[in-house]
């Protein structure tokens, strides 16, 4: 039996949470965004409008569908007010299982009882936020990718409790999203994150070796093994202390080749964070550019 979703609630006004529902919102779905932080809040509207007037612009939008996509969103103060008619809870929130794990309990005292729930979590256990809520069946990973807006992929991961009917629908949200999706039977990690979170530890390890410089081990994966971004150019704009936080659980759970680079740590303690602070591997001005 399929599942039919016609609006969508996503906590959390982040940077993913933000084009979560930007991209909610240009696939026709009527569009919730929640978070605790009216500044928050203000600015995810602001650069989801900037984010629909350049796609129009560069006329990857018509005009009239940025317009219908802005008439979509909602921006919601209390989760009651986001997720009251939601088919479809999407959660943003920092990486934190004991929190996410909160943020659900508290959605299910409000939300419809058919509302299927997703977690944007890039390693945390699906499974283990499936059986603290109402409907284990009912819940999956939705994986996205920074920034939401550009890039394609959503990893679907199906954890120990999802109904086929739960993955197949949300699979089929991505799909009208304009995403391409691969399903993923829960493991640490997922499959991106888990590859990722190696290449960019070894970075850092060679770094601290002195192999070669930042930039230069960015230039080599970029124009030797054909990766858009070098793995400090990511890290930063993924932040050196989310990063980390993903080491650390995938340290615990895989065992030590994930170890963190002391470096790495040594960065985030000097609230080197990455472009949010100004200064991750890389220097970056007001604007994000980098200038060091």
């Amino acid at each position: 039996m399929s599942i039919a979703i016609q609006t969508i609630a996503v906590l959390g006004a982040g940077t993913m949470g933000r084009g979560i529902a930007q991209v909610a919102a240009t696939g026709g779905f009527r569009t919730h965004l929640f978070d605790v932080s009216a500044a928050q809040l203000a600015a995810a509207e602001a650069a989801i409008e900037k984010n629909l007037a350049k796609a129009a612009e560069l006329g990857k939008l018509a005009p009239e569908d940025a317009a219908a996509a802005k008439s979509r969103l909602s921006f919601d103060s209390t989760i009651a007010a986001a997720v009251g008619e939601a088919d479809l809870v999407v959660e943003a929130v920092p990486e934190r299982i004991e929190l996410k794990a909160a943020t659900f309990q508290e959605v299910q005292r409000h939300c419809p009882a058919h509302a299927l729930f997703a977690s944007n979590t890039s390693a945390l256990s699906i499974t283990e936020m499936a059986a603290s809520t109402d409907r284990p069946e009912r819940f999956a990973g939705m994986h996205f990718f920074n920034p939401v807006h550009v890039m394609k992929l959503v990893e679907v991961v199906a954890a120990l409790q999802s109904s086929r009917e739960t993955i197949a629908a949300v699979s089929a949200v991505a799909h009208r999203m304009g995403k391409e999706t691969v399903e993923v039977r829960e493991a640490p990690g997922f499959v991106t994150t888990r590859i990722n979170a190696l290449i960019g530890n070894e970075a850092f390890r060679m770094l601290e070796q002195g192999v070669a410089s930042a930039a230069d081990i960015d230039k080599a994966l970029k124009l030797g093994l054909n990766h858009p971004m070098g793995p400090f150019e990511m890290i930063d704009l993924v932040g050196l202390d989310v990063r980390l936080a993903i080491l650390e659980h995938l340290h615990r759970t895989l065992g030590e080749a994930f170890r963190p680079s002391n470096l790495h740590v040594q960065y985030v303690r000097a609230g080197r964070l990455g472009r949010k602070t100004g200064r991750g591997v890389y220097a970056y001005d007001e604007q994000g550019r980098r200038i060091g």
